[in-house]
């Protein structure tokens, strides 16, 4: 009786070959040799991917998730009013006036 080597235990020794590598864009392990085209993010694709039915997903990867470099400031630039280019009056200056 000859063992027949099914999906499971016996057969994951066998794996040794690469289908993915880390992709450039989202460092996840998801980039596809053959196909070029990264599983996770969609890279080379200009758009990232990203669908509806995977809420979850989405929530990972959404605004918020990093260190909002450029949002984190705006609440105060807003504030006063996009200025630029003016430099603030000195305290003592204020004081006297």
């Amino acid at each position: 009786a000859t063992m027949v080597v099914g999906k499971g235990t016996a057969s994951f020794g066998k794996r040794h070959n690469k289908t993915h590598i880390t992709c450039r864009r989202c460092g996840k392990r998801s980039l596809h040799l053959q196909k070029g085209t990264c599983s996770a993010c969609g890279y080379p694709s200009a758009r990232l991917r990203k669908y509806n039915w995977a809420t979850k997903a989405q929530r990972r990867r959404t605004t918020g998730t990093g260190r909002c470099r450029y949002l984190k400031t705006l609440p105060r630039k807003f504030k006063n009013g996009f200025r630029e280019g003016t430099v603030a009056t000195s305290q003592k200056k204020r004081a006297a006036a």
